[in-house]
Order: structure tokens, then sequence, then C-alpha cells
């Protein structure tokens, strides 16, 4: 077994370790998530957290790890007589983002539970991880049918395995710990909000800080256990803290004044339920327990406002995650309590004392700096919230107006992709998946995941004389197992292709034009797909974003697209084709959805509206769903978009008719090129 990396050697990254602490010291607050740029120790904090936790008494031999004092009545492994067990380490169980069902949950031996009536279980990762650590990296990124098990397991406490009337049930409590980069795609608000805590991380911008992480990483991966030898008085300290601090927990006052701030505080902000204001007194609590103090004051609450409600206050995936600080102190401020307004301030960062303890005063240690989040370049600052830098105007572009704002969005129509594909589960287009409605029955390959009961009787029945049977029960041997065709739905490749022309220049028509594809992005987004962007305008085309899971990225710079110059439409669809041809490559199983936003008028060159013509027919001769989004506006119309739609092969809706709500309002599936209607 490998040495983790010393928790307490991390430098910097004050919030993320704070907010681990918090968990270890009280695993009601909820777990954590933490958001941020790749190389930023995330996934090293968090695997080193496991062995400052204390150890878990379990029943001997039991693999669901039940306590001893109050065993599980219900453990697949019981029954259990109450007692003396056995410690061992907390556990830090990784779930990968590409895991199946049955990793996660554990797998039922269907053949013996049909020919002999044995529940043969084997456990998954929930029952690993119960009285411990779930760590999920990548977790914006995992699969919709592993969240909601998550999300079931969470609530409940308890994982259950259903198989054709057979079930079983274990346990599973465990602190949830996730970890994301922003970029790559935001996560599901019903997962978003069982995660406790979130802290944003960055790295330090501060020269001596980046030195010391370098320093300190190369002597680590040089001999990681004389490394950890290092380090390993100032684990033992923290680790004395953290079960002194459980200790203490159970004693903490909460006071009817900062119960009172918490209620104001998560009204003032608006968010939704009241999990966050239980979360903000068990994270206000054990901030006390963990400065060592019997009660709860002003500082705690307001650095639990920090860590809980952030992400909770989003109300759309397009809203950068944070809070006003100010408007935090006003709202603690007339709220508050003058009996406890001062307590416990100076005692250390994160309010009352509650802040991670200086890093370990090793030799080499130099003076270090605040975290490296505060001095990460703010939203707007040359870039997107990711911190990518926004696409230069074109070359040649022409003249360019300021780029509006959209105008507000609405629920958009549902667009999909004929066929039944085999993509990446979703909720745009039909497909075959593991999830879903039953439409069939095939012989297994490889292992059985989901069993037509019906299919393996009639399998087995010809032969029971054959097999001798005698008693009531029936013998399946392993060729009468049938797998269940399913149907679902899947995610999609949609890729934006907008006309930022002179002729799409007017304030109102740019900014509705700007509002339908934000109403498209979100409906992406709610339907799991990637998105890219391409714009037209000037000479030519450009991407103005790569295929991508941010949908808020692609929101980004749809906000700041300037407008302006001629209309190329042929080079931005030529270049859609470009982007689809190599996106082909890289996931051929992911079906694309191309959406032209343009009025279908061309200019530039000889016949501009002919040349366009022909890069929709090579679209079309791809087979490529494609659906034009008319933006013409006025009494005379020319009908050049509807033209546009028939040489792809593809449908052509107005602004209006892509309301949901519109009169128009039915769901269309996109026509593909060579393909019946």
């Amino acid at each position: 077994m490998s040495t983790p990396y010393p928790f307490t050697a991390i430098v910097g990254q004050d919030d993320l370790r704070l907010g681990l602490l918090l968990n270890a010291v009280s695993p009601a607050v909820g777990g954590v998530l933490v958001r941020g740029e790749k190389g930023t120790a995330k996934s090293t904090a968090v695997r080193a957290l496991a062995a400052l936790m204390p150890e878990v008494p379990v029943v001997a031999g039991c693999r669901f790890s039940c306590d001893p004092a109050a065993p599980d009545p219900a453990c697949p492994d019981g029954p259990h007589e109450a007692g003396a067990g056995v410690a061992r380490p907390a556990r830090t169980v990784e779930l990968p983002v590409g895991a199946s069902e049955d990793r996660l949950v554990g797998a039922l031996d269907i053949e013996r539970a049909l020919s002999e009536g044995v529940k043969a279980f084997e456990p998954g990762l929930l029952a690993d991880a119960h009285r411990g650590i779930l760590y999920v990296d990548e977790v914006n990124l995992l699969h919709d049918h592993l969240v909601d098990l998550l999300l079931d397991a969470a609530a409940m406490g308890a994982s259950y395995v259903e198989r054709e009337g057979v079930s079983v049930r274990h346990a599973a409590r465990f602190l949830l710990v996730g970890t994301m980069n922003p970029e790559e795609g935001e996560l599901r608000p019903q997962l978003l909000d069982r995660f406790g805590l979130t802290v944003e991380v960055a790295a330090s911008r501060d020269t001596d800080q980046r030195v010391e992480v370098v320093r300190r990483r190369l002597a680590y991966d040089d001999d990681p256990e004389g490394f950890a030898a290092r380090w390993a008085e100032e684990e033992g300290a923290l680790r004395e803290r953290i079960a002194a601090a459980r200790l203490l927990l159970p004693r903490v006052v909460l006071g009817d004044g900062v119960l009172r701030q918490i209620a104001a505080t998560c009204a003032a902000f608006e968010v939704d339920g009241m999990r966050a204001d239980i979360v903000m007194a068990r994270t206000a609590t054990a901030l006390a327990a963990w400065a060592g103090r019997e009660e709860v004051t002003s500082d705690d609450v307001r650095q639990a406002a920090l860590l809980a409600l952030p992400h909770r206050r989003r109300r759309n995936p397009f809203d950068a995650p944070g809070l006003d600080e100010d408007k935090l102190d006003d709202t603690l401020r007339e709220a508050g309590d003058d009996s406890d307004g001062d307590g416990g301030g100076d005692d250390g960062p994160g309010g009352g004392g509650g802040g991670v303890p200086p890093q370990g005063g090793g030799p080499d240690a130099p003076d270090r700096g605040e975290t490296g989040s505060d001095d990460a370049p703010a939203v707007g600052e040359g870039g997107s919230e990711s911190g990518q830098q926004q696409p230069a105007p074109a070359r040649g572009a022409g003249p360019e107006q300021q780029p509006v704002g959209a105008s507000e969005p609405f629920r958009a129509k549902m667009l999909s992709v004929p066929g039944l594909g085999e993509g990446a589960a979703g909720r745009r287009s039909r497909a075959r998946t593991e999830h879903g409605r039953t439409t069939g029955a095939r012989r297994p390959e490889g292992a059985l995941t989901k069993l037509h009961l019906a299919a393996t009787v009639q399998a087995a029945a010809p032969h029971q004389r054959a097999r001798g049977r005698s008693g009531r029960g029936l013998v399946v041997r392993r060729d009468d197992l049938r797998q269940a065709t399913r149907e679902g739905r899947e995610g999609n490749l949609v890729l934006f292709v907008v006309d930022a022309s002179g002729s799409m220049a007017a304030r109102q028509r740019m900014g509705a034009v700007k509002g339908a594809v934000l109403s498209l992005l979100l409906d992406a987004y709610q339907r799991r797909d990637k998105v890219g962007l391409v714009t037209f305008r000037g000479k030519d085309a450009e991407v103005a974003l790569p295929p991508t899971s941010s949908v808020d990225a692609a929101a980004a710079r749809l906000e700041s697209l300037p407008t302006g110059g001629r209309t190329p439409l042929a080079a931005g669809l030529l270049k859609a084709h470009d982007v689809l041809r190599v996106e082909r490559l890289r996931d051929p199983s992911r079906r694309p959805l191309l959406v032209v936003v343009t009025d279908g008028r061309a200019t530039g060159g000889p016949d501009p509206v002919a040349l366009a013509a022909r890069a929709g027919r090579l679209h079309a001769a791809e087979g490529t769903a494609s659906v034009v989004v008319d933006c013409e506006t006025g009494v005379v119309r020319l009908g050049l978009a509807a033209q546009l739609a028939r040489e792809l092969g593809g449908s052509a809706v107005t602004l209006d008719e892509l309301r949901a709500d519109s009169i128009a309002g039915l769901v269309k599936d996109v026509t593909a090129a060579g393909r019946a209607a």
C-alpha cells in the first residue's frame, strides 16, 4: 500500500483543509464539494484525510462494517450479537466516474437465486464506504443513474439492491466528498444540495508558496516514507485535535441568538428548503468544537455561511456560486444578539479560532501567505468564470458593435436526433441503455446485469425433463439466462452555429437570438449534452468554444459575442463540419445535433447563397441531424432559412416556435438527411 501524502504538508488551501477537517469532527455536516482548477491538490487532500480519522470499531468478519455496539439487525451477514469488535482504520473508498451500477451497490447472483433460492450477494462500494469516506473525483461527470443511487443512499442511509423480486438491504452511511473542475460542466442541483459544504480552490499566485509546493512534492516523490516520517509529529498533533473536538462536540451550546442569525442569513439569501439552516447550525457547532469552545459565536456563524451557502444560491446552471460578504455582515449584525457578538473573533482564521492550524514547522518550511484562492482572477477579468480567455474578434470582421445582453430565457421545445443511438446516458434522444423501459431480451455478453425473467423461464422450460427436474424448483442453467434489452435516452453533442454578422446586429433582435440560444443551452444542460459553439461574421468563422460538458462556459462566450460585418454562412457551416469530423473520431457513439441560428442571408464572394447550400448538403450527406432557428423578422421575408434547412436535410423553426409553450409547441424530431420523416 502506497504512503499517502501527509495532510499537514499541504501548502495553503486553508478553506479546503478546514472544510475537510470540520467533516472529520462532525460527519453530520454532510460532506464537502471541492471546486477548482486542475492541479490544486484537491485529490491529494481528500486521500490524506483518511489517515487523520479515528479508527472504526467493527464486527469481526462483517463485510458491511457493522458497529459492534449497535449492529444492524438487517445486515446481510447478520444477525450479530452486540459486544466487543475489532478496530480498523477509516476507509476512503473511491468511486470511479465510469463505474457500473453493480460495482456501486453490489451484485446479486441471479442464477443461484433462481435455481437455489440463495441470496448470494457481493457487496459494492457503498458497503465498503459505510462509516468511512466515499470519494468521487470529477463528480460532475458521474452518470445520472449513479447519481440517483447516491442520492437515495445519502437520503436513507441504506442501499437497496433489487433483482426481479429478490432484494438485499444494508446500511450505507458515509462522508461524501467530491471534487470537480467547473470547466468540465456543473453538477446536478439535487446532488449539489446533498453536499453540506463547498469550497473553491485555485493555485496560489505567490512565488514563494509555489516554490514550496514544488519542493515538497519532489521530496515526497523521491522518498514517500521518509517524507511522511518528517511530518509524523504534525500529523499526530492534528489527529489528537480532531479526537478532542469530537469529544467536545456534544457539549457545544447553540444559543438562541446565533440560531436566529442562522435563520435570518438563510432567509436573506433566499436559499431553498431548510437543509441550509441545518447544515449551517452543524457547521457552526463543529467550528466551535474545533476551536476548543463550548459556545457558538457570531464568527462561527459567518464562517459557516461562507462554507454552506454559496452552492445553494444558484438559480440556474449559469450562475456562479458565491456570497455577498457585505450583505452577510449586515444580516448578521441586524439579527445578532449583543451578548455574543464579539466572542472569539481573534483566535485564528476561519472565525472563532476555527481555522486550520499553521502547517508543520518542518526545518525547510518558509513563511507562507494566505491560500491561493484569494489570488485567483475574478470573473470578467479577461475571460469567463473558468479563467479561459475570450476569443479575439476575427481578422477582417468589419465594423463591430458592443455585445448585447440576452433576453430572458424560456423553456425550449425538445429537439431530438431520430433513430436509436447507443451514446452516453442522457435525456434527449432515444437510445439503447442499461436503464429505461424493457423492449426485448438477448443472451448476455459477459456478466448478467438486468434479467429478463419471462425470457429466461421460456428458455429453460423445454429442458426440465431432460435435466431430471423432480421438485417444484426450476432447473436453470447459465445458457438459459436472458439479458433484458432496454430503451432510454442518451445525451448528444449539440453544436451551435450562430450568425453574428451585421444582418443580426439590431440590438433587440440580437438580444432575442441570444435569449433563444441561452434557452437551448439550459435545455442542453438539463438533458446532459455536450455543447460547442461556432460563430461566423466578417470574412470567416471561428470555434468560439470547442465541444465541452461545460454549458456555463458556452453561456459566457455567448454573452460576450460581438456582432457586425458580413455574413459568411458557408464558412460557418464548413467550420462546423470540421468540428463534427474530429468529434466523431473522439467519441463515435455520441450522435451530433447541429443547431444553426441565422436568418439565412449570406454575403461575400460570388454567389454566397449557393456556396452555403453546398456546405449544407455536405452535412446532409453524412446524415447529421440538424435544425435551423429562423431569425428572420419583418413583414417581407425571403425564406432563406427554410431553404437552408432543406439543404441540410433538417427542419426549420422560428424563434416563436422554439418556445415549448407556443401554439406550435409540439416535440419534433429533427429529420436527418436520407431518412424518412
